[in-house]
């Protein structure tokens, strides 16, 4: 705009880039920034893969056997599972989504935080599942329904080689929480536990091919499989560090 001043825009579309790739994306443009204002040359490492190594590998990787024991995992586990959630909304669904929303923060404090975490140790498990049942519980108590399925984004960077890559790598995942027989809390974060572990253990096959090995019931007014999602977002995005 002037000698002294500049707009950088930056605009990506989600099939190249994941939240954990602007992490990277940051800290890549702050390393550029500092040495060619210093004069110095680019000082990023040259890429051992890249994208394209990665999609190759996945093909190769998820074949045969691999390939038949991940869908037949998913056609078990999703096998009869509720085509969708009956939340008692204010309003009736429109004939097609049309995509619009907004957003309400609700603020976990410290204590609680503190309680959650306590739990979580005392139950062997995550401070993901032990959230993820709890929003399960709500969702059962609010639906009526003891059986319900929760998408949940994955990372899906198993791999040290493409942890610093720029891409799209998240899958997701559909969590099938059973809330039968009216579950103690340690019974429900039990099931949680196991949910949660197998499903990671499965989480390579597509989130596309999933839905065409189980063949949900397909409308326009409501998404496949699941119609609530629960974001873990553990990577902490940095911030610029430009000199000057």
């Amino acid at each position: 705009m002037s000698d002294a001043e500049h707009v950088f825009l930056l605009t990506q579309h989600h099939i190249v880039s994941d939240g954990w790739s602007l992490d990277v994306l940051l800290r890549e443009l702050s390393q550029l920034y500092q040495a060619f204002e210093a004069g110095r040359d680019d000082p990023l490492p040259p890429l051992a893969i890249q994208y394209p190594d990665y999609a190759a590998w996945q093909r190769q990787w998820l074949s045969g056997e691999r390939l038949q024991s991940q869908a037949q995992y998913w056609r078990d586990t999703l096998s009869g599972a509720p085509a969708r959630l009956a939340l008692p909304t204010d309003r009736a669904r429109p004939a097609q989504q049309s995509f619009a929303g907004a957003s309400v923060p609700v603020v976990i404090d410290a204590d609680l935080t503190r309680g959650l975490k306590r739990l979580s140790r005392q139950h062997g498990t995550t401070l993901f599942m032990t959230v993820l049942a709890a929003w399960a519980a709500v969702l059962s108590r609010l639906s009526g329904q003891d059986d319900l399925v929760i998408g949940v984004p994955s990372a899906n960077r198993g791999r040290r080689e493409i942890e610093e890559l720029i891409g799209f790598f998240v899958n997701t995942l559909a969590l099938r929480v059973d809330l039968s027989g009216e579950p103690s809390v340690s019974q429900l974060l039990e099931r949680t536990r196991r949910t949660a572990l197998a499903a990671q253990e499965h989480q390579d096959l597509p989130f596309e091919q999933v839905v065409e090995i189980v063949k949900p019931p397909r409308h326009l007014d409501h998404t496949p499989l699941f119609q609530v999602m629960l974001a873990w977002q553990n990577n902490a995005v940095g911030s610029f560090d430009l000199a000057g």
